[in-house]
Formats: structure tokens, C-alpha cells, sequence
């Protein structure tokens, strides 16, 4: 099944999509995509359903966050050999693990403002991993048992702030609009093997980044068994597993998103993304330290 979240920000209604990719309201079977619909127990009820009976719905809305009750966003770190090399870093004998705040969470049309004090914005595709059963202590061969399904995830980050404020990667991953997730939350039995996904990025109609994730060095089930042990993890976590070479400090000579730029990302049977860089609205005169930042905007 493909789930999905549809109308004006803060006003979702719950759909999915048919197997001729049209769009049909759950209004009247369910009251969002929370985790009761997307565990196991709610996932079975669905698919009971004759989905040629549910409502069309007219026009093209638009598509918000698939589903809702994140509690926790976690993130991957340097988990291609390729995007390892290219950032110039040691590959990692265990998974670097960080958070993205669940603030930056966005839908996968909307736009990624640009902080005001940003100077070096870069992109990140990425196979987002969606937990529908509580996990803790879980062996690598139960791993995948655990999960909802899967989504595309674009972990937006900011490199002034990730390498050059302290470097703490918590801070440069996580501002508003750093995270959309979508379009389609699509449920595991749909994709028994996800290590054998193509995913693809383009910035201005140029493809930047091209992987598939049979290329991580740690794959989803050894990441969400290696995450049980420091955490437990609940239906609604969403973990962001790495992304491949092609980002923009990993260019010769870097270059990084400027606004009105279009990014354009997806991947193999989770849909496709489309994002605007817009400039902030804010102007930033000093930082939480009280440090004058020289901003324009």
C-alpha cells in the first residue's frame, strides 16, 4: 500500500494510492495515518478494503507528510563508502548516529527556506525507514520485522553549521523545512528487500547524486538493531539512512543551493519529491551566543 497525507498544511486528510496511481480518500475508514493504521494490526485492516470503492480524489492537492506520530527523527551518518570518501572521512566501523528535529519536518512539494544565516546549503536523498513496532534489543535477523515501511526522506543540511559551529551535526540537520518526507509512505510488504532501491537527486534539472542502497555499509536491518540497543524505538520513528556521493561539498569546487533553486529527488517505488529554495523572510542580528552575524537577506 501506498499512504499518504493530502490538503493545505494542518489540514490533511488520509488517502491512498490505487494501483493506477490515483489518488482515493481514507477520510471514512480512518482518522489520520497514525500509528495504529500503520502497524501491523491497522495494516491488515486496510488491506481488507476494496479500494475501487473508496472516493476519487479530483485535481492534484497537495501531498503532505505520509504519516503522522514521529516521535523520534533519527539520522545516519556517512553510511556510503562513496559519499565517505568524497567528504574525505574515515569509513565507519559502527553507524554515526544524530538526530533531525522533528520541527524540520516538511511535506516533499514544500519549500526549503533558507536559514539567514546559511552560507553553504546542501541536499541529501535518502531512504527514510518508518517503525510500526516497538523495538528494543532486537537481533539484525528480526530487524526488519519491526518496521512499517518505507519513505523517501531529503536530510537538508547546512555545512557552515555542521563543520564550522562547534561541530555538532544535530544543529546543521535540523532547522525548519530541513526535512521532507514523502510523498507516499509505502508499507514493507510492498518491499521485501530495501537494500535494492535506485535513488537519484537533481538540482536545476542536473543529476547530482545516483546510488542504489545495496551500497550502504550498514543495511536497514542492521541499523534498526543497532539503534534498539541505544534506544527503544516506537511506532512512528522515522531514521534517515544515509545518502551517496553527489552532495554539494563533495563537488569540484563545491556549490551549494542558492534561492529559487529546484531540487528534484526520489526513489525506486517510493515516489518523487520537488522542492523551491526560498531566501528566509527573517533577518538574524545576532546568534544565541550574542556574535554579530554579518546576514542578508
Amino acid at each position: 500500500m501506498k499512504l499518504v497525507r493530502y490538503g493545505p498544511p494542518g489540514r490533511e486528510q488520509p488517502g491512498l494510492i490505487d494501483g493506477q496511481n490515483r489518488l482515493r480518500s481514507l477520510r471514512d475508514v480512518v482518522r489520520d495515518i497514525g500509528p495504529d493504521v500503520y502497524a501491523p494490526q491497522g495494516q491488515r485492516a486496510l488491506r481488507k478494503l476494496d479500494v475501487e470503492a473508496l472516493p476519487l480524489v479530483r485535481g492534484k492537492p497537495r501531498l503532505g507528510v505520509p504519516f503522522v506520530g514521529i516521535g523520534k527523527f533519527i539520522a545516519i551518518g556517512l553510511n556510503y563508502r562513496d559519499h565517505a570518501a568524497e567528504a574525505r572521512l574515515p569509513i565507519p566501523s559502527e553507524p554515526i548516529v544524530f538526530n533531525k528535529w522533528t520541527t524540520c519536518i516538511s511535506g516533499p512539494s514544500d519549500p526549503i527556506e533558507q536559514p539567514p544565516h546559511s552560507t553553504r546549503l546542501d541536499w541529501e536523498v535518502e531512504l527514510g525507514v518508518v517503525i510500526g513496532r516497538q523495538a528494543r534489543y532486537v537481533p539484525v535477523g528480526e530487524a526488519l520485522a519491526h518496521v512499517a515501511g518505507y519513505c523517501a526522506v531529503h536530510d537538508v543540511s547546512e555545512r557552515q553549521f555542521q563543520f564550522e559551529r562547534g561541530s555538532q551535526w544535530d544543529k546543521s540537520k535540523g532547522c525548519d523545512s530541513f526535512g521532507p518526507v514523502g510523498p507516499w509512505l509505502v508499507t514493507a510488504d510492498e518491499l521485501p528487500d530495501p537494500q535494492s532501491l535506485d535513488l537519484w537527486l537533481d538540482v536545476n534539472g542536473r543529476r547530482m547524486q545516483s546510488g542504489n542502497t545495496r551500497d550502504m555499509i550498514f543495511s536497514v536491518a542492521q541499523i534498526v538493531s543497532y539503534l534498539s540497543h541505544f534506544m527503544t524505538l516506537r511506532p512512528g520513528d522515522l531514521i534517515a539512512t544515509g545518502t551517496p556521493a553527489g552532495v554539494g561539498m563533495g563537488q569540484k569546487p563545491p556549490r551549494y543551493l542558492q534561492p529559487g533553486d529546484l531540487v528534484e529527488l526520489g526513489i525506486q517505488g517510493l515516489g518523487c519529491q520537488r522542492q523551491t529554495v526560498l531566501a528566509s523572510a527573517r533577518k538574524v542580528a545576532q546568534d544565541a551566543a550574542g556574535l554579530v552575524l554579518a546576514t542578508k537577506t
